[in-house]
């Protein structure tokens, strides 16, 4: 792709991007415009890999309307804590006021979302154990992220732009409340989380998994993670055990399976409203394989309530009940 046959917008963000680098990475002494530039993926923010000097970063422009939702003071301190922890990308700039960041590039690394990578189940044990290596790693973040709060937060958006729901969307966010409590319960501790681990968000390079993006980074019960990356990587029954079981160091117990399923649905539920929030800006990225953002939250709605209607699902909330 050339600029000469994108969007004028896109031409300002790459120009935006080549700018930050020059100024910060390069101290204003390399001519932003001829910096080499690659668009990478990204479903709301725009992400750039520019090299300076020979080496390679990624700059990250946000996307119209995440300002609504996304607490940026939250987002640096994240960066700044994963990235000392190891299981993030190096922090190299990070501008709270406009939210642009840059990362150093992970070389020789692959996107988890690339065609066959997370059907090697060692991939799926690398990403286990970066989740793990966060999950325990004894600090916290700044934030609590409470799905529930940014649920009510994504419907005071909605409702301030008068945006239509999934049918019935109001009777499974009541049932959900009961599956909350039981979560909440039994939750050990809540620990830094990414709570966004779609595959295109963690990189792998054979030998470590990194994750990255930490818009919604924040204190949570650490199976919302594993929910997530489960809901938004596909997996099937086994690859949930290989996850769980390279997760928890050994076979997964009933209620660990059990508590790990109870978040599917929760996540299906949250992003349900995520997708209609895209639908209503009107963000022109593609929606993942569907049609259009509309049809993604529909996909999430009907599949969270597939989980809260499977037969096993009380005996499931018994067990995590139990632990």
């Amino acid at each position: 792709m050339t600029e000469d046959i994108i969007d004028s917008e896109e031409v300002e963000r790459r120009a935006r991007a080549r700018a930050v680098a020059a100024e910060v990475i390069g101290e204003g002494k390399v001519d932003a415009e001829i910096l080499p530039l690659e668009p990478l993926a990204g479903m709301t923010n725009r992400n750039y890999l520019i090299t300076v000097n020979g080496a390679r970063y990624v700059v990250r422009i946000p996307g119209a309307g995440t300002e609504e939702y996304v607490d940026r003071a939250a987002d640096c301190q994240a960066g700044q804590l994963t990235d000392e922890v190891g299981v993030g990308a190096k922090l190299v700039h990070y501008d709270v006021a406009a939210g642009i960041q840059i990362t150093a590039y992970i070389e020789g690394s692959i996107d988890m979302r690339q065609p066959g990578v997370l059907d090697d189940p060692d991939a799926v044990r690398r990403a286990a154990r970066a989740f793990h290596r966060l999950h325990t790693c004894g600090k916290q973040m700044l934030n609590r992220f409470e799905p529930k709060a940014v649920a009510q937060e994504y419907l005071d958006v909605l409702r301030a732009k008068n945006a239509d729901l999934p049918e019935g969307y109001e009777r499974v966010q009541d049932e959900a409340e009961g599956i909350r409590a039981v979560l909440n319960e039994t939750c050990r501790a809540f620990v830094p989380c990414h709570n966004d681990p779609a595959p295109e968000n963690l990189v792998d390079t054979g030998e470590r998994v990194f994750i990255l993006d930490w818009e919604f980074g924040g204190n949570n019960d650490p199976y919302w993670d594993l929910g997530d990356f489960s809901v938004e990587s596909d997996f099937t029954e086994e690859q949930d055990r290989i996850f769980l079981e390279a997760y928890v160091g050994r076979e997964p117990t009933e209620a660990e399976m059990g508590r790990m399923q109870m978040q599917k649905a929760l996540v299906f539920l949250l992003w349900t409203l995520w997708g209609v929030l895209q639908h209503v800006n009107a963000n022109p990225r593609p929606a993942y394989e569907f049609a259009s953002y509309w049809e993604y939250a529909m996909n999430r709605f009907t599949r969270c309530q597939a989980i809260m209607n499977r037969p096993d699902f009380p005996a499931m909330m018994e067990a995590v009940k139990r632990g």
